[in-house]
């Protein structure tokens, strides 16, 4: 860790403190018999996954309502979405806007890059009176609405931004939300040149490689992209540390030179870190960091 010159870091539970809250809803025209607050209680409940996200969408609307469904896709950190078939109603699906709509993004993309723009993790909910097959999701989606949530920044992570930009260690953020949010995000706890933001959606590897040294922020990172960029800035002659909590952060953390897990993460995440911080907190890192250096 004294030799750590990178830090790669991932948005939630480092720069944030893992607690989300729906900001703000927008509606488009529904015709599909169920209100909004119906759809997403009736999907958290079929789902019955817990998570930051399900808890804040469950705070806002709720998990009163049950209908039956036939067909279930569970949320996964490649699709980034995940949908539900109920019984007489269709399937509805929740996720990333873009991937959620991915045949007419354009009818809703002004309204999530305003939003974006503004730092809030943008959702979208979208309907098809058609149904799963397998696990093939319908593409004629009409969208439904538009969630926004907002992370909470971490009171302390500025001050341990700060002391990583004075300690001449370059701070990465790598994350799978909009690349635009994370820039936002990143702007506002002090990472430097956190304007400079790339979206690794699709990116043949190559491209991620360049990609590398030469973004700070990188948004919408499949897990083996992840450790791609650990990969490519150690070929760079970086000496890489990596933090994260997630089950789609463990081929990055242990591909880099120093791996760092929160303890409040996922116990895979743990096992395969050198370094546990066992309050979960990202505040620690500084007093470690100079520990290394004063050894």
């Amino acid at each position: 860790l004294a030799r750590v010159d990178t830090l790669c870091l991932d948005k939630t539970g480092t720069i944030t403190d893992g607690t989300m809250t729906v900001k703000s809803l927008i509606e488009y025209p529904n015709d599909t018999g169920l209100a909004l607050k119906h759809i997403i209680s009736a999907m958290l409940n079929a789902q019955n996954d817990q998570n930051l996200t399900s808890d804040a969408l469950a705070e806002r609307f709720g998990t009163a309502k049950r209908i039956r469904h036939k067909h279930l896709v569970p949320f996964s950190s490649t699709r980034k979405l995940s949908a539900v078939q109920f019984d007489r109603y269709g399937t509805f699906v929740l996720g990333a806007p873009e991937f959620v709509m991915k045949n007419n993004f354009d009818k809703i993309a002004a309204e999530v890059e305003k939003q974006a723009a503004d730092g809030y993790r943008v959702l979208a909910v979208a309907h098809s009176s058609k149904e799963i097959k397998e696990q093939d999701i319908p593409t004629d989606l009409v969208p439904i609405a538009l969630i926004m949530i907002e992370d909470t920044i971490r009171p302390d992570a500025i001050e341990t931004i700060e002391y990583f930009k004075q300690n001449h260690v370059e701070v990465k953020v790598i994350s799978g939300d909009n690349p635009l949010t994370v820039s936002r995000i990143a702007q506002r706890a002090g990472v430097a040149s956190a304007q400079s933001y790339v979206s690794l959606e699709g990116m043949p590897d190559k491209e991620v490689v360049r990609a590398a040294s030469k973004y700070t922020i990188f948004g919408r990172v499949s897990p083996q992209q992840k450790k791609l960029l650990i990969e490519s800035l150690k070929n760079n002659g970086k000496t890489v540390a990596m933090t994260g909590d997630g089950v789609n952060d463990i081929l990055a953390l242990r591909e880099a030179d120093t791996s760092i897990a929160m303890a409040s993460g996922s116990e895979a995440a743990r096992n395969v870190s050198h370094l546990v911080l066992l309050d979960s907190n990202f505040s620690s890192m500084p007093k470690v960091v100079s520990e290394g250096r004063r050894v």
